[in-house]
């Protein structure tokens, strides 16, 4: 992994397959068409409302306001294909300051193919490059996959759960780096 990253510019992290990157503007429909493939047991404030938002513009300009940064979602891109296949990055965390929360995303065409497990792992390791201790996440019991791709990162699961009847149990799971 290649961490071009200097301090107060955006990061680029580089693996045998993918760079990941700052979002572009001209790519909020590919963000929206992300949020059109999330599974219906996702809770509503993260799909498309009856009203259809969030909209591309919408999308477009949440890019536009968050310029790039050391955290946050960045663009899974493959090399060979040049194509946008979902997000990977650091959100503010639930659990404790300081320690940020893994999250990632892929188009169902780039699923099974090792993609989140790679850029997970790009970011995983910047994130220890960068002096962070411990990284947490949370996964929906019922996200199978989610959940294989972070055990084989090494995240581990906690005491922590938080029941939901209609979206199903939130996990709280951790990683010392």
């Amino acid at each position: 992994m290649t961490d071009a990253s200097v301090p107060g510019r955006e990061v680029l992290l580089e693996t045998d397959r993918l760079w990941l990157r700052p979002w572009r503007v001209a790519e909020a429909a590919i963000h929206r068409e992300l949020w059109t493939e999330r599974d219906e047991r996702v809770p509503p404030h993260r799909r498309i409302d009856a009203d259809g938002h969030p909209t591309v513009a919408e999308l477009a300009e949440r890019i536009r306001a968050n310029p790039p940064s050391t955290t946050g979602f960045l663009a899974i891109e493959r090399k060979d294909a040049g194509d946008v296949i979902g997000y990977c990055g650091l959100i503010e965390g639930q659990e404790t300051p300081g320690e940020p929360e893994l999250a990632f995303e892929l188009f169902r065409r780039a699923w099974n193919q090792g993609y989140a497990t790679e850029a997970s792992t790009a970011v995983l390791d910047w994130a220890r490059s960068s002096g962070y201790e411990r990284l947490w996440a949370t996964v929906r019991e019922w996200n199978t996959a989610s959940r294989r791709v972070l055990a084989k990162l090494g995240f581990t699961e906690t005491d922590r759960r938080e029941a939901d009847p209609l979206y199903g149990t939130t996990l709280f799971v951790t990683r010392r780096l």
